[in-house]
C-alpha cells in the first residue's frame, strides 16, 4: 500500500503490464480508477476476458471507474453537450484552463470511498501518461497532476498508483524525456520493458528491468533485476537472459 509504480517502455509495447495490473487489482478486490487515454473500453475488455476478468461486471458493481479518454476528447473537440455540473475530466483541451485539476478531481471523487464501501484499497491506473503531452498539456502540469494523485491516493487513502509512460532515449522529444526522468526519481518501483537490441526474435519479445528504489527511503543502492520475456495469448513467460528456447 502507498506505492507508486512506474511502467516504462522503450522500443517495444509495454501495455501487457497495464493489462496485468488491471486484472490483478480487480481480482484482489480493490477499487480501481482507470484513466485510459490510449485505447477504447472494448479493447481493454477483450484482453481482460482472456485474463479471466470482466470489466463490464466490475463497472456495474462499482469496483471499476473507467475514463475513456478517446471518447472524452471527441466529445470536447466536436462540441458534444456535457451533463450539467459534470465538466469533462479533460477540460484543459477546451482551452478554459491549462492545468489538470478537473482530471485530478475525477480521480479523487472516484476513489474516495463512500460509507459502507467494502473494497480493499484504492488504485489509480493510467495508460498512458505521454498522451497528455500529445494533447497539449505542459510537462509541469502533468507532474503536478501525478504529485497530487500520489498525495491523495498513496498517502491519504493508502492506495497505489500505477502509471505507464513511453520513452525513447534517442528521441528529440525533450518534454517527454523530462517527464519520464522526473517520474523515475519519484517511483517506488520501476518496471522497464525494452525491445531487444538485436532486433526481432520469435522466442524472445523483449527484456524487462525491475528496479526496486531502495534509495528512496534508505541509504542503499537500488536493486535491479533483468529478465527476458515472451508474450503468449493468455500470459507472459519470463526467464533469465540467455535461457530462452531460441538459445537452449
Amino acid at each position: 500500500q502507498g506505492k507508486f509504480t512506474l511502467l516504462r517502455d522503450s522500443r517495444t509495447d509495454g501495455s501487457f503490464l497495464v493489462h496485468h495490473f488491471l486484472s490483478f487489482y480487480l481480482r484482489a478486490g480493490c477499487k480501481v480508477c482507470f484513466v485510459a487515454l490510449l485505447q477504447s473500453f472494448s479493447h481493454y475488455s477483450i484482453v481482460a476476458q482472456k485474463l479471466g476478468v470482466s470489466l463490464a461486471a466490475a463497472k456495474e458493481r462499482g469496483q471499476l471507474v473507467f475514463l475513456e479518454g478517446l471518447k472524452s476528447c471527441l466529445d470536447l473537440l466536436f462540441g458534444e453537450e456535457e451533463q450539467p455540473g459534470q465538466p469533462s475530466p479533460l477540460q484543459f483541451l477546451s482551452g478554459s484552463s491549462c492545468d489538470l485539476r478537473a482530471l485530478f478531481d475525477f480521480v479523487r471523487v472516484s476513489l474516495s470511498a463512500p460509507a459502507g464501501d467494502s473494497w480493499k484499497g484504492p488504485v489509480l491506473l493510467v495508460d498512458d501518461l505521454s498522451v497528455l503531452l500529445s494533447l497539449g498539456a505542459a510537462p509541469v502540469a502533468v507532474l503536478d497532476f501525478i504529485h497530487y494523485c500520489r498525495v491523495c491516493v498513496c498517502c491519504q487513502l493508502k492506495g497505489n498508483v500505477v502509471v505507464l509512460v513511453h520513452s525513447n532515449e534517442d528521441s528529440e522529444d525533450e518534454e517527454n524525456e523530462l517527464l519520464v526522468n522526473s517520474l523515475c526519481h519519484h517511483s517506488d518501483l520501476i518496471l522497464w520493458a525494452e525491445g531487444l537490441a538485436t532486433g526481432f526474435c520469435k522466442d524472445v519479445h523483449g527484456q524487462i528491468k525491475i528496479i526496486k528504489r531502495l534509495s528512496l527511503r534508505q541509504a542503499e543502492q537500488d536493486l535491479v533485476q533483468i529478465y527476458q520475456y515472451k508474450i503468449q495469448d493468455r500470459n507472459v513467460t519470463f526467464f533469465a537472459r540467455g535461457l530462452s528456447a531460441a538459445v537452449l
